[in-house]
């Protein structure tokens, strides 16, 4: 009695009682997938797939099919293009009886067809067909679709706001770092750029992944299709039904997809996100150094015993999120192509958590945003470190005498720039005074300073 007062409360489905932050911490920030990968998307999904096969089936035409009037066609279309929670809650007490959720949809089908009168068609619902291909084509189209409408839209944003941060910061230079130690200068608006490019050229590579479904019944072979209709060309019908939701048919196939392009999309999105854990990494250790400040907003705690602080959490969340992402798509990419020969139930199980790492990196793309909204350089600390790091300019003053044939000027270099831990302005110049050069090579040498050595920094065309 104690147990079941004391665990009431989360009896029912809130974002307070739900097991995964998806679902309840973090809901606000992806609940648009729902749209594309909740139960009820994919119950609305397999009916979109049924309602177009019956349509298609009715275009061939089917000879049992000519009598359809095409004006039934947008009622039809109507079950699923207006499915409502009353329609998915039948579908899943249906289910309760058949214990198989797409011949539950089947049925409710079967009921939606008598109410417009189509009952002396319904045994063309599913016609042929085994649960595979109505799931098969049902999950390429809900990923598809999520790419295009929220993932890409997010992804965009987050560039321009890069290219907006790389353009606005071109001109500021800064110390870089290799292996945590001042290196050779660079560019703020450079270092982002980087980032830029990486993107785009992984989302190039995203857009050439197909999004492949598989569509032949039991086995794949038509087996039914082919004994009920011999005269019918099943193959060239397959491929224009599938193509019509901007699929492409995978051909030949067991009695499943065997999602190797699935798993190549899963492949690129984790290193899309891997360049977004790197993106994360360096700006909060650019915060750590204090070249990047932070936007105080008002009324937040940064920690609740040190009142000074104004943590990096956008950045640590989102680096957190797309690790977790990283780790399904890891996963579904490894698993989903292996299946025990034409078919086993795993892949049905684990396909289930398809929205997972879409929700993870959504998450992840809205705490990037945000967080780059709120930094802004700390331009006097940045020059400061330039500065005090006068050792950076050896570089090019050794690379200037090796052009002028001067003996070893490496380890010249090297014995004034290890000493001590900073060198000055002052020494580097007394430096350059005591070598045994031309004086236009000296005042080449002197022009050298933390500020102005950057090198190339403009963005080559391709």
């Amino acid at each position: 009695m104690y147990l079941r007062q004391q665990y009431s409360i989360f009896m029912n489905l809130t974002t307070l009682s739900a097991m995964s932050p998806i679902d309840g911490r973090y809901w606000s920030k992806c609940m648009e997938l729902a749209s594309y990968f909740s139960e009820g998307a994919l119950m609305k999904f397999r009916i979109q797939v049924e309602v177009e096969y019956f349509i298609a089936l009715c275009k061939l035409p089917l000879p049992q099919l000519k009598q359809v009037n095409p004006g039934i066609f947008q009622s039809v279309r109507g079950i699923y293009e207006e499915l409502n929670e009353t329609d998915l809650k039948r579908i899943k007490e249906i289910e309760r009886t058949t214990n198989h959720d797409v011949k539950a949809v089947e049925y409710f089908l079967r009921e939606r067809f008598k109410d417009l009168s189509l009952e002396k068609y319904q045994e063309f619902i599913h016609f042929g067909l085994t649960s595979q291909d109505i799931n098969n084509t049902a999950l390429p189209l809900s990923v598809k679709l999520c790419l295009e409408k929220v993932y890409l839209p997010l992804m965009n944003s987050l560039k321009r706001k890069l290219n907006q941060l790389a353009a606005k910061w071109s001109q500021i230079p800064m110390l870089a770092h290799t292996h945590g130690q001042p290196a050779s200068p660079t560019m703020l608006g450079k270092e982002i750029s980087v980032f830029v490019v990486r993107l785009d050229e992984q989302l190039r590579l995203l857009k050439t992944i197909p999004h492949a479904a598989k569509f032949g019944g039991a086995t794949g072979n038509f087996n039914a299709h082919a004994v009920a209709y011999p005269k019918i060309d099943w193959n060239r019908f397959a491929g224009k039904f599938i193509n019509s939701f901007g699929l492409c048919r995978s051909f030949p196939t067991t009695q499943i997809e065997h999602y190797d392009h699935f798993a190549a999309l899963c492949d690129n999105l984790k290193r899309l996100n891997t360049v977004l854990i790197d993106l994360s990494r360096d700006v909060w250790s650019y915060i750590s150094m204090n070249y990047f400040v932070q936007e105080v907003v008002k009324g937040e705690v940064g920690s609740s015993a040190m009142p000074h602080k104004i943590n990096p959490i956008d950045f640590e969340n989102a680096e957190a999120n797309l690790a977790m992402a990283n780790a399904v798509f890891e996963f579904l990419s490894a698993k989903l192509p292996v299946s025990r020969l034409q078919r086993d139930l795993t892949d049905s199980s684990t396909l289930r958590n398809a929205g997972v790492p879409f929700a993870h990196t959504v998450i992840a793309l809205k705490s990037l945003i945000k967080g780059l909204e709120r930094i802004k350089p700390n331009e006097a600390e940045i020059k400061k470190d330039l500065d005090e790091n006068w050792a950076v300019v050896a570089e090019g003053i050794q690379t200037i005498l090796r052009r002028e044939k001067y003996p070893d000027p490496y380890n010249a270099l090297k014995m004034l720039t290890r000493k001590k831990k900073k060198v000055s302005r002052k020494e580097i110049q007394s430096f350059i005074n005591s070598l045994d050069i031309k004086i236009s090579v000296k005042r080449e040498l002197k022009a050298l300073t933390p500020f102005n050595y950057i090198g190339i920094q403009t963005r080559q065309k391709r």
